[in-house]
């Protein structure tokens, strides 16, 4: 398996825009996927600068619905004339943030579903992709408990509601080695969505875990209470950015040490 970010926060490169946001190129048994389409066009824009043809991508995967991960659909669709797109079945242009006392729209972009409705694919709780990639959506119950803490919310029917994470999904690749999880932003927590796939491939262990760990405003002591709980799980191999935070990731390093690596755009990785 070859993985190469797109987009993410931090670029050592200066050939390569970093913005708030996530994109993740993926190529596996012969077939390739995106995961996320990070806050704008610049994911594309860096795709061609890393020699990467988004043409030829054979679907995109929605990890959930807010805008950093989004917002860059729609160039996905004017690059690429027919790849799929899938979503959580509950996405919709509902999610909001608080701020400053205040909820901002923090959603997909308003219109796009409904522009291009004959690209996207729904998934429910487990979806096979292809043999042995998958979408996993969380079945751990009163996860609007995580939305509380993050002060994130839903928007249904005129009432706003603790975002539950209904939206969010994990790509995992059943691999030789074990499971490969990519989650971009783990709001219920990297653990919790390790032990969800745990449950959902009986035996199989964790080798590896990437994607934002949405630590970046957390305490210390429980960013370093997490790090124990993400020790705990077995997984080997941790590769986290975006969402994570610097000061977050430099805890995760005195813990888990050499297993935890830095996110950058242009990474490329090898499972």
């Amino acid at each position: 398996m070859r993985a190469v970010v797109l987009m993410d926060n931090v670029s050592n490169n200066p050939a390569l825009t970093a913005q708030w946001g996530l994109s993740i190129y993926i190529e596996y048994q012969g077939r390739r996927y995106l995961l996320d389409a990070g806050a704008g066009p610049e994911f594309a824009e860096n795709a061609k600068v890393l020699g990467i043809d988004l043409s030829q991508v054979d679907c995109g995967i929605l990890s959930h619905a807010h805008h950093d991960h989004a917002d860059g659909m729609d160039t996905f669709f004017q690059e690429n004339a027919g790849a799929p797109f899938y979503l959580r079945e509950p996405s919709g242009e509902n999610c909001y943030g608080c701020k400053d006392d205040f909820l901002e729209y923090i959603g997909i972009k308003k219109g796009l579903l409904e522009t291009y409705q004959n690209r996207i694919c729904r998934t429910g709780d487990k979806t096979e992709l292809a043999p042995g990639v998958y979408l996993l959506g969380h079945t751990t119950p009163e996860l609007d408990c995580c939305g509380q803490m993050h002060q994130q919310f839903l928007k249904i029917a005129d009432q706003f509601m603790y975002d539950d994470f209904r939206h969010e999904q994990s790509l995992i690749f059943d691999t030789d080695q074990g499971l490969v999880i990519f989650n971009s932003c783990c709001h219920a927590g990297a653990d919790v969505v390790i032990q969800e796939a745990q449950a959902a491939f009986p035996g199989r262990k964790v080798h590896a875990i990437v994607g934002g760990f949405h630590l970046f405003a957390m305490p210390v002591d429980q960013v370093r209470t997490f790090a124990h709980r993400l020790e705990e799980t077995g997984v080997e191999h941790v590769v986290t950015g975006h969402c994570t935070g610097q000061d977050a990731f430099e805890i995760l390093r005195e813990t888990l040490g050499n297993r935890v690596r830095q996110m950058e755009v242009g990474l490329e990785m090898e499972f």
